[in-house]
């Protein structure tokens, strides 16, 4: 099954210590997601010069399972499930369950 949720989408987190927060979609691997300030964990980095990292204790996102995730209807202000119109031409459009109205990507 294809992935409904591309990078660069506006979603809401359905459940977890985040329930409720939005944020943009940085990055989809596989069947996990990374949203922008969202799942923020602590890492300890070991420092590179070379890559300009200066190490030390660093703050980031971490990956949501993708089925935590719901992309935000901007129209209705929640999270709303995906589905696919094929159109005459043959291309594929993401519309929202709901509306019908098409999804801005």
């Amino acid at each position: 099954m294809a992935n409904r949720i591309k990078k660069g989408d506006q979603v809401v987190v359905t459940t977890g210590k985040d329930k409720g927060k939005q944020g943009e979609v940085i990055r989809v691997d596989g069947d996990r997601v990374v949203v922008a300030n969202v799942n923020l964990v602590k890492r300890h980095t070991k420092p590179n010069p070379q890559a300009g990292i200066a190490g030390g204790v660093v703050e980031r996102e971490s990956s949501i399972h993708i089925s935590n995730v719901m992309p935000l209807n901007p129209a209705t202000g929640k999270g709303e499930r995906i589905g696919y119109k094929v159109l005459e031409d043959g291309r594929k459009l993401r519309v929202f369950r709901s509306s019908g109205e098409a999804l801005d990507a």
